[in-house]
């Protein structure tokens, strides 16, 4: 366990208690020199330097072929620390990361000032956040603190999935059928019931909250059978669908090869014959991020940021 903990200091996570993290993303420092945002900022509004990328579990049921993150290890969560702790210790660990680039001169100043008061946090980072039993309560003090809340989560726990109450919800859909999801997430178990199950639940929290669900591509290993993807989108209706590139970083270079990274054209490819089967459209894409958005009617809306 403290081999793992030493690796991830060493990657510049700041460990917060016994189970949670917080790491400074690398469109933070874009966004802290000026630069652009990611992804999510073009199509929710998030500003990159006003954003917390924080876990509370680092520990996970999956090891996802694709993750960039050391999942070899298997870390285990004794006991739990208060969701106050966590929301207080977070905030503090992200406040150390910032601190850091004001003596640069590459630092526009004004965002600087800015990114003092974090207006989001995206709970995700590393870990499956659903693990951790206090995660309703973090995220009404997270809110009480005025910030907006994404959890991303891989939707092997129905029962949180319908308890928490984030801004969004992000649900990770990352295989057509139960034989795909067993080679690439290579669970603990076999939960793909309950991954369906979840998108279920998604679909009747119509109207409650931003509801997303993102399909990480990796080619040839998930990037077929349309027709499965969307009977399962089906259930979960949600208001924004993410088709997006396995990018060829961290840990995962160990596991897949660079030619597993879809390009940008084939992940379009993907998500028009998606939007084909299901009635979506294209409302956005990141070249850059190889990242495409899927709305109902083909617009966006920024409403965090807009």
């Amino acid at each position: 366990m403290e081999e793992y903990l030493k690796r991830l200091r060493k990657q510049r996570y700041q460990i917060v208690g016994s189970h949670s993290a917080v790491k400074g993303c690398l469109w933070l420092s874009k966004s802290m020199r000026g630069l652009e945002f990611c992804y999510k900022g073009k199509f929710y509004g998030i500003q990159s330097h006003r954003c917390v990328q924080m876990t509370p579990s680092i520990e996970c049921n999956q090891k996802c072929i694709f993750c960039w993150r050391p999942v070899e290890f298997d870390f285990r969560v004794d006991k739990w620390d208060s969701a106050e702790m966590v929301a207080e210790g977070v905030v503090d660990a992200h406040k150390r990361i910032l601190w850091g680039y004001k003596g640069s001169p590459k630092t526009d100043m004004n965002r600087f000032q800015e990114a003092l008061t974090p207006k989001h946090v995206a709970i995700s980072l590393i870990g499956e956040p659903t693990l951790y039993p206090h995660l309703p309560k973090l995220i009404k003090i997270f809110e009480e603190k005025g910030m907006t809340t994404f959890v991303v989560s891989n939707a092997t726990n129905p029962e949180m999935v319908e308890k928490i109450n984030p801004t969004m919800l992000y649900l990770s859909l990352d295989a057509p059928d139960r034989d795909t999801y067993m080679k690439v997430c290579r669970p603990r178990s076999d939960y793909w019931d309950n991954i369906v199950e979840s998108l279920s639940i998604m679909g009747n929290r119509k109207g409650e909250i931003k509801r997303a669900v993102r399909i990480t591509l990796v080619k040839n290993l998930n990037d077929f059978d349309i027709h499965s993807y969307g009977e399962l989108l089906k259930l979960a209706s949600p208001d924004f669908i993410e088709v997006k590139a396995y990018m060829h970083l961290g840990y995962s270079r160990n596991r897949l090869s660079r030619g597993s990274m879809p390009s940008h054209e084939e992940v379009m490819n993907f998500a028009l014959q998606l939007a084909e089967k299901i009635g979506y459209k294209i409302a956005d894409q990141s070249r850059v991020s190889r990242v495409v958005l899927l709305t109902e009617d083909g617009s966006k809306d920024m409403f965090i940021g807009g």
